[in-house]
């Protein structure tokens, strides 16, 4: 099937922006036409509008604080799911809803036909579902769909270790990879997962990402001439090979200098002054992969899907490629994932009874789903432009609750929910939360009621990313080797932050991450785990609305972001 995508028509775009404006009439906060506009998103609330955000206004896609994350999401952030026919029951194949026999065969042999017909939905109606394997989805456009969270449960009783082998790091020690890696549901094209597990079944650790085992997984589309950061469209050497709706990977190698790291912290004499070579597991993320759509060809000039991330600069040998076949367009809704219990394990030593992963998967999605008493509950490997919306971290306790790594960017976890662990923390374990890291950059945290957990930026300096409207009791510590170089990249953003118990660790970042903002949190104190800055000297991070609590207009970043987006789509 096709993977071209036209993007929202000018009527739903019309229609949102006039729900919007309607919803600004009975608005009493004070600022601009922008911060009215913006404000309908999220209620007639009395607030304080920040000089962040009508800077932002102004120049939403170069602002050196806060990053354009407008589009974030599965189809640039759309409000619905596609809705796609129902081509398979699993009971048809084999399937028991009342926890007998092992039905993972027979929901894997319904997925295959959905696959094998083009796509479509694969429904599992109530009933508890034993499965003692994985479930994959290796093909694009198959949903699979439960009756609902509360009424179609798949239970698991195997770990990924038991399943597919132990699985060690390439960077070497005794960790066990499924500490970060792998789900019982997992979606991942079929091919790379094949080669993934052959990988891991040889003892021969992958690289996991766009460009397969090796990273060399690729050849060259065009050579890309330079632009800037916020840029739609660039100049390509040769258009012949590209097409609207076609994905591809922007691919940026770094120099000798480390320029491209630079640019990526912020420039400036912090980064330049700082000591990259030895940072081996960070130099190992290099080249930046992004993919994105084609949006438009005309002539050299190519219009993407979303802004440009970064700069594309001739030291950086700027060029589109290809990548393995994509996943796209295939999503999971209306289910809970629940393993069997089991005490967890000491850290980093998971034996991968990992809830729902995503991997080199684009325009994906999960709905409504839960996953209980897992390692390691949702997965963003390599990911991008992916929407995780309505889903819950439950049970005896998850080291990663939501991990974001291997240049995963673009994506959006929207009213997520951790809850407070069930039984007590076994000695060695550790709690990280919402996790980034390794180069991904661009995702975007909302609407989330976190009972445990912290904002995990885990070293391998993520850049670009924004956490937003969130209740958080901050009880987690973040992870990541000394190798992997700085906690944070430029651009994070947090905006209107809860934090129930006064912590401040990885909540107020102006003290650690450079070019940053934080915006509308309430006091915190350092306790427990305090960090230190990477870069030395003027950080350029910014505080505003501190010591407040929901005051901060618009309450949500990204959500007014998307209405900035629907407005610039109607000038267009």
């Amino acid at each position: 099937m096709s993977d071209r995508w036209e993007g929202p028509t000018r009527r739903a775009l019309l229609g949102s922006a006039t729900a919007v404006a309607a919803g600004a009439v009975t608005s009493t906060v004070t600022g601009g036409p922008a911060a009215a506009a913006t404000e309908g998103v999220t209620g007639s609330l009395t607030g304080q509008v920040p000089a962040l955000w009508r800077e932002f206004t102004r120049t939403p896609f170069t602002h050196p604080q806060i990053p354009y994350v407008g589009r974030a999401g599965q189809r640039a952030g759309a409000a619905h799911f596609p809705r796609r026919p129902v081509v398979a029951d699993v009971r048809a194949y084999g399937a028991t809803a009342d926890g007998s026999a092992d039905s993972a065969p027979a929901i894997n042999r319904a997925v295959a036909a959905a696959g094998r017909a083009g796509g479509g939905t694969v429904l599992i109606p109530p009933g508890t579902y034993r499965v003692d394997g994985l479930i994959h989805v290796g093909h694009s456009n198959v949903v699979l769909r439960g009756a609902g969270s509360a009424r179609t449960k798949l239970y698991a009783t195997r770990s990924l270790t038991e399943l597919i082998g132990a699985y060690g790091s390439r960077y070497g020690g005794d960790k066990s990879s499924w500490s970060w890696a792998g789900g019982l549901v997992w979606f991942c094209p079929a091919d790379r997962f094949a080669a993934l597990t052959a990988a891991i079944r040889a003892k021969a650790w992958p690289f996991e990402g766009w460009t397969g085992n090796e990273r060399d997984e690729w050849e060259t589309l065009t050579k890309v001439e330079p632009a800037r950061r916020g840029s739609w469209t660039v100049t390509v050497a040769d258009p012949r090979r590209l097409r609207p709706g076609r994905l591809v990977l922007l691919r940026l190698a770094d120099d000798a200098g480390h320029t491209l790291l630079e640019h990526m912290a912020g420039g400036g004499p912090g980064p330049e002054a700082y000591h990259w070579n030895d940072k081996t597991k960070l130099t190992s993320y290099v080249p930046y992969e992004w993919p994105v759509r084609i949006a438009r060809v005309r002539g050299r000039r190519v219009t993407l899907e979303r802004p440009l991330p970064l700069d594309t600069r001739p030291e950086w040998d700027p060029r589109l490629t290809t990548h393995v076949k994509a996943l796209t367009g295939s999503g999971v809704e209306g289910l809970t994932l629940e393993a069997v219990e089991t005490p967890q394990a000491p850290h980093l030593l998971d034996r991968g009874h990992n809830g729902v992963t995503f991997q080199c998967a684009y325009d994906c999605w999960a709905d409504d789903i839960v996953v209980r008493h897992m390692d390691n509950g949702f997965g963003l490997v390599s990911a991008s432009a992916c929407t995780l919306r309505g889903t819950r971290v439950a049970g005896r306790g998850t080291h990663h609750p939501y991990f974001c790594r291997e240049g995963s960017h673009d994506n959006l976890v929207e009213d997520f929910v951790i809850e407070r662990r069930t039984t007590a923390a076994p000695a060695g374990t550790q709690l990280h939360g919402i996790n980034v890291e390794g180069l991904s950059s661009y995702n975007v945290w909302s609407r989330g009621d976190m009972a445990m957990g912290t904002f995990d930026t885990h070293r391998g300096m993520p850049f670009a990313n924004v956490r937003t409207d969130i209740t958080v009791t901050n009880n987690g510590r973040h992870g990541g080797d000394a190798s992997a170089g700085p906690l944070f990249g430029a651009r994070f953003a947090h905006w209107n932050i809860r934090v129930t118990n006064a912590r401040a660790g990885l909540m107020r970042i102006d003290g650690l991450a450079p070019c940053s903002a934080t915006v509308g949190i309430n006091e915190v104190t350092e306790f427990d785990q305090i960090d230190v800055p990477d870069f030395s000297g003027d950080l350029h991070s910014r505080l505003e609305l501190y010591g407040t609590s929901g005051t901060v207009r618009p309450r949500n970043l990204y959500e007014a972001q998307r209405e900035l987006d629907v407005q610039r789509a109607l000038r267009r």
